[in-house]
């Protein structure tokens, strides 16, 4: 490319693969746009299902564990270098860069080092999709990373405008069927709804300006659905996120790649498209390979993670495409205060869901069981796949040093979190040295 395009990264709050193009009945059509526009990864994963620690691993190209932000960033968690963020190592080739609404990776916007940060009320499509448009048309200074962040489909979701979404919306497979979780659902829809206007908003701004030719557009969530078993999970339904890239660099067409991918390796394949060194801390891989239909693959597995979310909740995962091991570090049932309150979670406490305790160690084979309901981990015939994913995790903790592999970590200085035993996030949080913090 003789000209580094400009890049708009478009990103919402807890969305996961629950849209259009991914099959679900999700009117977003904008967002379809962009796919049969662009190029669509099916199997894109986040590093963590946490807030701060996806969105700080697609910033930096590094795991959590990596790049210090194990937990959420508006209770004392913090990047060990903002110096890391990409718009650091893309402003080497002259990109100018600004943010507009949700970032969630640092407790005071200015500190990750952006040309401009725009100050707007709130980070809900209302308020940042005008701002974005105002900008975008505004006459930006080229080439640009502009990051547009949504705060929708976080909870609290709008209320439903859908008579028939509020009877008949299917849950996601792991859940119930019942009246309550469908109703819930159909919040999530109209909050994608108001996401997905957002999105249009933006593609229509860099039509009006006449900058669609020349900039890729990255249309990403940080992680999985809030409701119980995605979010803060490392199950497909927690990690699985939509990414869509539509620009210069071969992402046009409408192409939809099967290969596993890591929002880390989004990171390189920015620096490629932007003529720029990959700088050695990277942990991910481009996907111009894949996009330039020079391989079929560009990893063999995803690895994922999660240490705090509101409370303390550590455990590791690596995934193939055929198969899944999670391993879980503290004995017990899943902790109730890393799933958002909702109606649907209420439901699943009184039939006692969250009673049974989670197994320490998980297998699952995807091809037989997607929705990773049956644990293989005990089965005699397993073990031999069991034993080469558990020294994959090991080796991959290893070789980019995580903590856990010492024992408990610590929340740094000054952070809050819940309590294991509380039952919602909103309960009062405990400082790091209190009793009870983990």
């Amino acid at each position: 490319m003789s000209q580094p395009p400009n890049i708009v990264y478009l990103h919402s709050h807890d969305t996961g693969r629950y849209v259009q193009p991914y099959g679900h009945q999700v009117v977003t059509p904008n967002i379809q746009l962009l796919a049969d526009q662009g190029v669509l990864f099916r199997q894109a994963f986040c590093a963590a299902p946490s807030c701060s620690g996806s969105r700080a691993s697609f910033a930096t190209g590094q795991y959590p564990h990596s790049n210090g932000m194990m937990g959420l960033a508006h209770r004392g968690f913090r990047l060990r270098d903002t110096g890391r963020h990409v718009i650091h190592q893309l402003r080497s080739a002259g990109y100018h860069s600004e943010l507009i609404g949700e970032q969630h990776i640092a407790e005071d916007p200015a500190e990750i080092g952006y040309d401009r940060v725009h100050d707007i009320p709130s980070s809900h499509v209302e308020w940042v999709a005008p701002r974005a448009v105002e900008t975008l048309c505004g006459g930006l200074p080229e080439p640009f990373f502009v990051s547009v962040g949504f705060f929708e489909t976080h909870r609290n979701y709008f209320p439903s405008s859908s008579v028939r979404d509020t009877l008949y919306s299917l849950p996601p497979a792991n859940l119930p069927d019942l009246a309550a979780v469908r109703d819930d659902m159909a919040g999530y829809k109209a909050s994608a709804r108001s996401l997905d206007h957002g999105v249009g908003s933006v593609l229509n701004a860099l039509m009006t300006a006449g900058l669609t030719e020349r900039t890729l557009v990255i249309c990403t969530t940080d992680h999985g659905l809030a409701f119980p078993g995605a979010k803060a999970t490392l199950t497909d339904r927690g990690t699985g996120v939509t990414l869509i890239l539509r620009g210069p660099g071969g992402f046009t067409g409408g192409k939809v790649v099967n290969a596993l991918v890591s929002q880390l390796d989004v990171y390189p394949t920015l620096c490629e498209l932007a003529g720029v060194e990959v700088p050695e801390f990277v942990q991910g891989v481009s996907l111009m390979p894949l996009v330039r239909g020079e391989a079929a693959n560009v990893r063999d597995a995803v690895f994922t993670e999660l240490t705090y979310h509101a409370a303390y909740e550590p455990q590791r995962a690596v995934r193939t495409e055929r198969c899944k091991y999670i391993r879980r570090y503290d004995d017990g049932a899943p902790v109730l205060a890393n799933v958002d309150d909702s109606a649907t979670k209420d439901v699943l406490i009184e039939l006692g869901w969250f009673h049974r305790p989670a197994d320490p160690e998980q297998l699952y084979d995807l091809v037989s069981d997607p929705h990773e309901m049956r644990n293989l981990a005990a089965e005699p015939g397993r073990r031999a796949v069991l034993d080469e994913l558990r020294a994959r995790l090991d080796a991959w903790m290893e070789e980019t040093d995580d903590p856990l592999r010492h024992g408990p970590v610590e929340a740094p200085p000054g952070a809050r979190v819940n309590r294991r035993s509380d039952r919602s996030a909103a309960d009062p949080t405990v400082a790091v040295g209190e009793p009870a913090a983990r």
